[in-house]
């Protein structure tokens, strides 16, 4: 089921936008975000709650999810790039997640 769901996010997400993709995983542990370029096929910028400032805090997984999100924005935005397309993946889009993508959107990145 899960898999279904991320190939016809991803493929609904390609078709749609020429956009730069969010991509968002999920582990039991940890969230990582990254933002890719599917037409070069290279990774443009990253964030994850394994970096350093953040495996040191000791904060609650919401939280993490909230500073991932501003991470990756303000990476994006130093780069110069607003618009992205945000890929859930497998994932609904509640909790961490959704999390994640409103501390994107208020640092500035439009999806």
């Amino acid at each position: 089921m899960s898999d279904k769901r991320a190939k016809r996010v991803r493929y609904n997400l390609k078709k749609v936008s020429s956009r730069s993709r969010l991509s968002v995983f999920r582990s039991n542990n940890h969230l990582y975000a990254q933002v890719i370029d599917d037409v070069k096929g290279v990774t443009l910028a990253s964030a994850s709650t394994l970096e350093k400032d953040l495996v040191k805090s000791k904060s609650d997984r919401k939280e993490l999810a909230e500073l991932v999100g501003k991470n990756i924005a303000k990476r994006l935005i130093e780069k110069g790039i607003k618009d992205v397309a945000f890929d859930k993946g497998k994932y609904k889009y509640h909790g961490l997640i959704k999390i994640l993508a409103d501390s994107a959107r208020t640092e500035g990145l439009n999806f």
